[in-house]
């Protein structure tokens, strides 16, 4: 544990347990007033007597400065590194375990910073987004405080990605767009931060029903300018212009960033995650990424549509082959993206066996290959079972789309009212509603117009809407 206090009280309380005067301390180099100074906290020593001071007192000098031995400090910085590799393992409680412990003994900021991150990163890994907000929001802010140490743009990349999970759109594309255009100035055009935060803006202007804009950033991250040169120069160049323009914290970021690109080559997840971005914004009406003007695609002009077009499906279904990388939730959202797809084009038999093999057996769908073996969903602890629950029911609902597909509206039928059985467990706001919204549509195909009608409610409802009340008139309006 860290020394109790700062300097002056750490050198006292040593004094005290050795049974010495400050006299004795000070000895033939220092005055017992510098000492009693340095322990009321009105002077600070110098390195040199800072040495002078441990030798006297039988500890280290770093004990004295910060209150932690080198021993202390090195195994707290193993801590910190194997909570990092649990939360990459994919165990969220175990880092977060590790995180908390490293921030509760640690006396070294920088140690202290980086365990607050992985913190956070467990928090929203572990589907508790708002307390994952609230501490991105407190690095953002010290970065901030110190831009010659840090860099905001993490922090701020990880807030739309957060926002966007609790369906604040507003805040997400305000975030993403201050993101890209941070990354434009840099003449950044790659890498993962450019990739991840194209990726947030696009889901964003997906959901908040803006085609065209999702097209034009889908289109960008997709076919990106200067690709044919390695990252780590794109990388580099970027450091060198913060470094200009005297953002010191930019430029270490991005001079780092460079380091892990030439040692650790491409990083395949966030191209895969972008993949399956893309690919569910071709399925939710966003004309295909591989047309330079989206206004010229017949059926579009700009307008959203309920789902895409057999066009978009079937680049959507080029996309989904490359997300082989994808692993747990992001296999499944891949699997049903891609059954999706299937629907669209036609692939009946097919999509229904992968959504029914998911439902009826409730694991976790590999990448869409016959050859990968299919990977069990075994709910861990601290789960975002919300989040599986929203998986299935989407899952439900294209099932249901395809067995409307095949002329069976009564298998449809039955498919929907289990979906609307779970929706009633799942909280309000923006993802439930567009759920609903979906389910009302196809209540409507099977012609049940009670249930459509309904679930077009529950959905206004969600989103923080009420419809009004009938009510009798209480004058006579022909007279008014």
């Amino acid at each position: 544990m860290p020394g109790p206090g700062n300097v002056g009280e750490r050198v006292r309380n040593l004094r005290l347990t050795r049974r010495l005067s400050q006299a004795q301390l000070a000895g033939h180099d220092l005055s017992d007033s510098y000492i009693s100074l340095i322990e009321s906290g009105k002077r600070t020593p110098t390195p040199t007597v800072l040495r002078m001071l441990a030798e006297r007192l039988g500890c280290t000098p770093e004990y004295l400065a910060e209150g932690v031995e080198p021993e202390q400090r090195t195994h707290l910085e193993v801590r910190e590194r194997h909570a990092h590799l649990a939360l990459l393992g994919g165990d969220a409680a175990a880092a977060e375990e590790g995180f908390d412990d490293v921030i509760a003994r640690s006396d070294d900021p920088d140690l202290t910073s980086r365990a607050r991150w992985g913190r956070a990163r467990a928090l929203e890994e572990l589907g508790r987004t708002d307390l994952a907000i609230g501490l991105f929001e407190e690095l953002r802010e010290q970065a901030e405080r110190d831009p010659g140490r840090a860099s905001t743009l993490p922090a701020v990349i990880a807030l739309a990605r957060c926002y966007h999970t609790v369906g604040d759109l507003g805040q997400a594309i305000a975030l993403g767009e201050r993101a890209m255009e941070r990354l434009r100035v840099l003449g950044l055009g790659v890498g993962r931060e450019h990739t991840e935060a194209g990726r947030v803006l696009l889901l964003a202007y997906v959901d908040r029903s803006d085609p065209a804009r999702a097209h034009e950033v889908g289109r960008r991250l997709l076919y990106p300018e200067g690709a044919d040169e390695p990252t780590s120069v794109h990388y580099q160049r970027a450091s060198l212009r913060a470094l200009e323009e005297g953002a010191i914290g930019d430029s270490l970021y991005f001079a780092d960033q460079a380091l892990a690109a030439r040692t650790e080559g491409v990083q395949p997840e966030g191209g895969a995650r972008l993949h399956l971005a893309a690919a569910k914004a071709l399925l939710r009406g966003v004309a295909p990424f591989s047309e330079k003007d989206p206004s010229i695609v017949p059926g579009t002009f700009g307008r959203p549509r309920a789902e895409g077009s057999a066009a978009a499906a079937r680049e959507a279904l080029g996309l989904l082959e490359r997300t082989s990388g994808l692993t747990e939730a992001e296999a499944v959202e891949s699997a049903i993206a891609r059954a999706r797809a299937l629907v669209l084009v036609g692939e009946l038999d097919e999509a229904i066996a992968v959504l029914e093999r998911f439902l009826d057996t409730g694991i976790a769908l590999g990448p869409p290959s016959p050859s990968v073996p299919s990977r069990p969903l075994v709910p861990q602890p601290g789960q975002d079972l919300m989040g599986r629950s929203r998986t299935t029911v989407r899952a439900r609902l294209v099932l249901a789309r395809a067995r409307v597909a095949q002329g069976d509206r009564q298998a449809a039928q039955v498919v929907l009212q289990a979906a609307s059985g779970q929706l009633e467990g799942l909280p309000a706001g923006r993802a439930t509603a567009h759920l609903l919204r979906e389910m009302g549509e196809l209540f409507e195909l099977v012609e049940d117009g009670d249930s459509a009608a309904a679930a077009y409610r529950q959905a206004l409802e969600a989103t923080g809407l009420r419809g009004g009340r009938p009510h009798e008139a209480n004058r006579d309006l022909g007279r008014v």
